[in-house]
């Protein structure tokens, strides 16, 4: 069931916050999962599937017509966030008339739902619990922050000088290799305006910007 409303959709959040994963998936009439190392998204799926997310691959809101993106984030029972946020693809060729504005992830990070999921692997992934989902959008600050990392760090893919971006850059956000092996390659413009092949990238949120977003939520120090 797609939600035809924000009102809907925080309506199905509610239905699934403190159930555990074996407990979604069954209602789903989904296989359990027996590890998340061969099946990265399948928490991210199982939700997707509750709450009616239509987007599935394709670079779109999750809920485009509500506006709304869904991003499910492990944390520990203290709140703390355990992983970066992947965001989308980063576009590599092609980019001269890219902005911010018109960026794909400023259009995913407009509007997200954040849906906490219990992530430490001392629980086994049966009995995780699914947590409160809330809706956030990027304050003034926050919004200042994200424009600055992607320009800077598109200048230096439109310079040619993709390979030399680390984690480390970025006060936010990041841009690191996003492909299921090294064997995956895709084109990008080398220093000398050449073609190289480079692994395909993915932008993803710090751990401490999403943990900025869940302490304010939940009110952690």
């Amino acid at each position: 069931m797609t939600p035809n409303s924000i009102e809907e959709l925080l309506q199905l959040c509610e239905n699934i916050a403190g159930h555990s994963l074996a407990e979604l998936a069954e209602l789903a009439n989904i296989t359990m999962a027996k590890d998340l190392r061969s099946n990265k998204g399948w928490v991210g799926q199982l939700i997707e599937w509750h709450l009616g997310a239509t987007a599935g691959s394709k670079p779109e809101q999750d809920f485009k017509h509500l506006g709304i993106e869904l991003k499910t984030i492990p944390i520990d029972q203290q709140g703390r966030v355990l992983e970066t946020t992947f965001i989308c693809s980063a576009p590599i060729l092609n980019t001269c008339k890219l902005t911010w504005e018109n960026s794909n992830v400023r259009n995913k990070l407009s509007r997200v739902l954040w849906v906490p999921v219990q992530g430490e692997r001392s629980v086994p992934l049966e009995k995780r619990i699914v947590g409160n989902g809330f809706l956030w959008s990027a304050n003034q600050q926050q919004a200042f922050l994200l424009a600055a990392d992607w320009n800077e760090i598109m200048e230096k893919i439109a310079l040619g000088r993709i390979e030399s971006i680390s984690a480390r850059d970025g006060q936010v956000m990041q841009l690191r290799p996003k492909a299921a092996n090294g064997r995956c390659l895709t084109d990008a413009v080398g220093r000398e305006g050449e073609l190289i092949k480079v692994r395909p990238r993915g932008f993803y949120l710090k751990k401490t910007f999403t943990q900025s977003i869940i302490n304010q939520q939940f009110d952690l120090k």
